[in-house]
């Protein structure tokens, strides 16, 4: 029986990328990428040349079944996302549970990922946090910030840069204008930044500063 290596990619950054896991890729019968038109510059950088499928959140269910025979039948085969860790609010856990039901072997390599960093850098609390992600988009979204409103632990979220606006002004609504937070945007990449202050600071820092790329929001708890 072959395994499943779950394959962190750079986040920003090309140099993050690890020894181990483009060995790893180097090795693998089989790379399945979120999107194969980014994972193929990465791969061709590196000089990686294996076979590569597409895996993605719109194909994932149909896919899981065909790739774990692969697995049972002897492949290695190593799971990437568009950046950061698989699985991490990106394709990969319904690959990994199905592989664990079957008594896979499933190795996930440490690396990138955005929310640490941001985390670390924002300089509030993080000896406990919880990572709530992307929050939903209508649909149980206010039930979720109404939940979080009594969350004493830090809070990390992702954020497209077209709605971080909106979502700090919701924020404020339910964890009060005067809350401790930092946004932090393009980790590991030419333009990284990221800028602290209370929830009603950082309305009126990108409303005059239009966001751009990938955000990473980080809230303190109620008790901070």
């Amino acid at each position: 029986m072959g395994m499943l290596y779950v394959v962190p990619t750079p986040v920003g950054n090309l140099e993050d990328m690890t020894f181990r896991a483009i060995r790893v890729l180097k090795e693998a019968d089989l790379i399945l990428a979120e999107d194969t038109r980014t994972s193929g510059i990465l791969l061709k950088h590196f000089e990686i040349k294996n076979a590569m499928q597409s895996h993605h959140k719109f194909n994932e269910h149909q896919a899981v079944e065909s790739v774990v025979n692969r697995i049972k039948g002897g492949e290695t085969v190593a799971l990437i996302s568009d950046a950061g860790t698989p699985g991490i609010s990106d394709p990969g856990f319904l690959l990994v549970r199905e592989c664990a039901r079957n008594g896979i072997e499933v190795q996930c390599l440490p690396g990138a990922t955005a929310f640490v960093p941001a985390l670390v850098d924002s300089g509030l609390p993080d000896e406990k946090f919880c990572f709530e992600g992307f929050l939903p988009q209508k649909k149980g979204r206010m039930t979720r910030l109404k939940a979080l409103a009594q969350e004493y632990r830090t809070m990390v979220f992702y954020e497209s840069p077209y709605r971080l606006v909106k979502t700090l002004t919701q924020f404020i609504e339910y964890f009060g204008a005067e809350r401790s937070a930092s946004v932090t945007r393009e980790i590991s990449k030419v333009h990284e930044e990221t800028v602290r202050g209370t929830l009603a600071e950082l309305v009126v820092h990108f409303e005059a500063n239009e966001p751009r790329g990938e955000i990473v929001i980080v809230v303190a708890g109620i008790d901070d």
